[in-house]
């Protein structure tokens, strides 16, 4: 597939080559191009011969370099053509359940191997044919995968795709060939619980150890499923149930592999109200991205914080006062590290509150769905002290902007003091808190 290249980078090995922004890509090292995949794969190499088209001819434009190392190339999109979109209806799609009346980039369904591969995304696998699971052999990509259930049958009606029980053939495909699979579970309670969660986790540790981990997470219900399938959220029995279900397979791949493979979300154990585990139940955080071990990294993070102002000459007491905005999930979690905080400096004041989702319902609870207008709404006329703190995963990853589309500065104005967003880090925790400028 030719390909416009949309700019070249300034002294890279393309640039010093002559290659030029509105020049045409037509192969790499002999081979035609059909996505960045193929472009990455093909100019891995420390020697890369491309055939450009510039001014209606065609050139030879041959480029020395280390291994692996970009040659300079920009194109339009990031995939150099568009984005794989979901082809099922599952019956827990969060999706399905947003309120109307939102940025149109939020209802696209992405169901992409290159965005997992490239970025981490979860794919269904249902959109893929042979060719393409060969083509990931045969490039040596660890995707991640939505598994949900391997009951096919189950899985057909849980995607609502006639399609999603025989590509479960793909999860021994790629394990055979010795690739290394992340997986997701979606749990719905009285769906894929219970003994269909056992089942899906005695067959995934068949695939072991080429299945790295596995994370279970609560399905998520908004306010907005009018005419969508009847599901139910956790509860505390039900929370707890999947925690014993998960940990009797891990004592059992732990000693047959040596991890624990599985490993349910956080917010399993706040629903159950149980202490979240000691780091060691984490391993290596495999799943740290998907929801799972957030809460104990940021406290075990916290507490060496502290110990590190401990052993400071300077004790940074300074009177303070901060309000700690979160989802109500994990509201009490935040109050134990406020604690901790406020034991250590007598003279801060942390006031912790848990933001009631009315955008998108009281069952969402989480922080990362808080969005800008229930927090002013809630907030408004309180004493906040000097700052409000906010989890940065209430913002676009690279924008200031809320779900709802305001603003950080929206909310600095409605309630007439500054606002900071921390990340998920300890470190970076305690100093926000405090007001010490990073060191």
């Amino acid at each position: 597939m030719p390909v416009k290249i949309a700019s070249v980078a300034r002294r890279s090995p393309a640039a010093r080559a002559g290659i030029e922004a509105g020049d045409v890509l037509l192969t790499v090292n002999g081979h035609e191009i059909s996505d960045v995949l193929d472009y990455m794969f093909y100019c891995a190499e420390d020697r890369v011969e491309l055939a450009i088209e510039s001014g209606g001819k065609t050139h030879r434009r041959v480029i020395y370099k280390s291994e692996y190392d970009d040659i300079g190339l920009e194109f339009d999109t990031f995939l150099m053509d568009s984005k794989q979109s979901c082809r099922n209806k599952c019956i827990f799609c969060f999706i399905d359940q947003m309120p109307p009346g939102m940025r149109e980039t939020l209802y696209f369904k992405d169901d992409d191997a290159r965005l997992s591969f490239l970025q981490g995304n979860y794919v269904t696998l249902t959109n893929l044919t042979d060719k393409d699971i060969q083509r990931i052999i045969d490039m040596r990509l660890n995707i991640n995968v939505s598994v949900h259930t391997t009951d096919p049958e189950l899985r057909c009606r849980m995607m609502n795709n006639r399609f999603a029980g025989e590509k479960l053939k793909y999860l021994k495909m790629m394990t055979d060939a010795g690739l290394e699979l992340n997986c997701q579970i979606v749990c719905c309670p009285g769906i894929n619980d219970g003994a269909e969660l056992e089942r899906t986790l005695s067959d995934l540790g068949e695939l072991m150890p080429n299945i790295r981990s596995t994370a279970v997470v609560p399905v998520g219900l908004t306010a907005y499923r009018e005419g969508l399938y009847p599901l139910k959220a956790f509860d505390r029995e039900s929370a707890g149930a999947v925690i014993d279900v998960i940990a009797a397979f891990q004592e059992s791949f732990l000693k047959k592999y040596g991890t624990r493979m599985a490993y349910a979300a956080d917010e399993f154990f706040l629903t159950a109200e149980r202490e979240i585990p000691d780091a060691e139940y984490y391993e290596d955080y495999p799943q740290y991205e998907n929801g799972v071990g957030l809460l104990r990294s940021l406290y075990d993070e916290v507490c060496g914080a502290l110990d590190e102002y401990d052993e400071c000459e300077d004790s940074l007491s300074r009177i303070r006062r901060v309000t700690v905005a979160t989802g109500t999930a994990a509201e009490d979690f935040h109050k134990k590290l406020a604690e901790l905080i406020m034991k250590r400096f007598p003279d801060v004041r942390i006031k912790v509150r848990g933001i009631r989702n009315r955008f998108f319902g009281e069952t969402i609870t989480v922080a990362g769905l808080v969005t800008a207008g229930d927090l002013t709404d809630q907030l408004r006329g309180e004493d906040i002290g000097d700052e409000l703190l906010i989890p940065k995963v209430m913002l676009k990853a690279d924008e200031p902007v809320f779900l709802d589309d305001l603003t950080v500065g929206d909310v600095e104005k409605a309630l007439g003091t500054r606002v900071v967003a921390v990340a998920n880090d300890g470190y970076e925790y305690v100093r926000k808190v405090l007001g010490i400028e990073e060191r």
